[in-house]
């Protein structure tokens, strides 16, 4: 889309539809608050069945909404799981890469409610396209933009951006705002905490209680010279002070008194990272404490970050809106994706949008309460591709083709690809024909 394009696109916006600072009180457009951990794993929250982690806020989130446990981040690392959400584009669709290039003339969900009248903000971790200062070249709809690094003081590292994301909220109470607030929480790396809440002060660990992806890290942990339960310690020591700045953030929208209006939503880009070896002179330098306190959980799923297998791209999504979202609900059934999102905000906003302009679905009425499961596939690509067809998954490897039954074998143990020989033909011819979609490679620019 050209420039001219563009502007003719966003003009028409204005002219059909009245801007949301014109209409009365009691017929506000919603807020949104858009809170997104970094490689948190589906399984470190108390309300997504973790053993020890003391989430308190986070789980009081999902009790008064819906917990999604099939909702699916579009890439395997940080910059292309936030592509996939911001623009509704799976990002192997951009021609230049995103960390490096940005978004070029992909519209975002930011320009489109910014147009509609929108206060919009983003406070945190950016990592798509910046100019030498950290910010966006081209603010892609947003009024404000705060690239914040991690805090230093005893209430955790995202301290500093949820506190420049709550002053956007109070500037911005009496109009429709959107605000991503966007942490970087549990990313490498975890550092021994200044505060350990009391319930976990002396935690003993049971190991049984986890996987073996798990049990390989602790026996890392060991190797290095650390004990297992002093590092667990740190990491939901971690997890812990996220939640506690969310806790802040549910306060003041009872404070001023928007809950009720706002919609709130908490997920995490992927999986759960590693605590292996880290492939730089730098890393490998510094102390190994670092990467003995990575101990995030996949919930009994295989794999974690950097991997297409369910622990790497079934990420968390709760989501909360008095009298329109369920409470106390958990959907298990609909398979949905980070592209979901700008098409189910723009509905929910009443915001126009095109939707064959956009890869993702609207899938607003699955949000309010339906278990409707969208019929399309899902993709992924990284060392090789995926495809996710409900209930069949097919990994193509250079050691052949896995697919797996989601339904029987969510945690991917069984590959039954020669038993299924038309199933993974299938697939293949899914991805085969997605592939066509996309630039070539030669023509992509950046780092992959």
């Amino acid at each position: 889309m050209n420039l001219y394009r563009r502007y003719v696109f966003l003009s028409l916006y204005l002219f059909l539809w009245m801007p949301a600072s014109s209409q009365p009180a009691e017929e506000r457009r919603p807020n949104i608050v858009f809170m997104f951990a970094d490689d948190l794993g589906t399984g470190d929250l108390g309300c997504y069945g973790h053993p020890y982690a003391v989430t308190p806020n986070i789980d009081r989130l999902a009790a008064e909404g819906t917990r999604f446990t099939r909702h699916y981040a579009t890439g395997v690392t940080c910059c292309p799981s936030r592509t996939g959400f911001m623009t509704s584009h799976h990002p192997a669709s951009f021609d230049a890469n995103m960390a490096d290039f940005g978004f070029g003339d992909r519209i975002t969900i930011t320009e489109l409610l910014n147009n509609e009248g929108y206060a919009t903000g983003h406070f945190g971790k950016w990592h798509i396209g910046a100019d030498s200062d950290g910010v966006p070249e081209d603010h892609y709809g947003l009024d404000e933009v705060k690239i914040i690094g991690n805090s230093d003081g005893s209430d955790g590292r995202d301290d500093g951006l949820f506190a420049a994301a709550i002053d956007f909220i109070k500037r911005h109470k009496d109009e429709p705002f959107y605000v991503n607030i966007w942490g970087h929480i549990t990313h490498y790396p975890v550092p021994p905490s200044k505060r350990i809440p009391e319930a976990i002060a002396k935690l003993e660990i049971d190991e049984s209680k986890f996987d073996s992806y798990m049990s390989d890290k602790f026996e890392n942990t060991r190797e290095w010279g650390y004990s297992v339960d002093e590092c667990f310690r740190n990491y939901l020591a971690d997890v812990y002070s996220l939640d506690f700045a969310v806790g802040r953030v549910l306060h003041l929208l009872d404070e001023l008194e928007l809950a009720d209006n706002t919609i709130v939503v908490f997920s995490s880009d992927q999986g759960a990272a590693p605590n292996g070896d880290y492939q730089n002179d730098r890393q490998r330098a510094m102390d190994k404490i670092f990467k003995a306190n990575m101990l995030g959980w996949s919930g009994g799923l295989r794999g974690g970050k950097h991997e297409k297998y369910e622990g790497g791209v079934r990420i968390p999504f709760i989501i909360r809106w008095p009298g329109h979202v369920p409470p106390s609900h958990v959907n298990g059934s609909s398979v949905l994706s980070g592209l979901d999102w700008l098409p189910t905000l723009c509905t929910l906003t009443d915001t126009y949008y095109d939707p064959a302009q956009f890869e993702g679905l609207n899938v607003a009425d699955i949000w309010r309460g339906g278990d409707r499961n969208p019929t399309r596939a899902l993709f992924w690509r990284a060392g090789g591709d995926a495809a996710l067809l409900e209930p069949w998954k097919l990994h193509l490897t250079r050691k052949g083709p896995e697919l797996y039954n989601l339904s029987k074998d969510p945690r991917e143990k069984t590959n039954v690809a020669r038993s299924h020989p038309e199933i993974t033909q299938q697939l293949a011819t899914e991805i085969e024909k997605w592939r066509k979609t996309l630039p070539a490679k030669g023509q992509r620019k950046g780092r992959s």
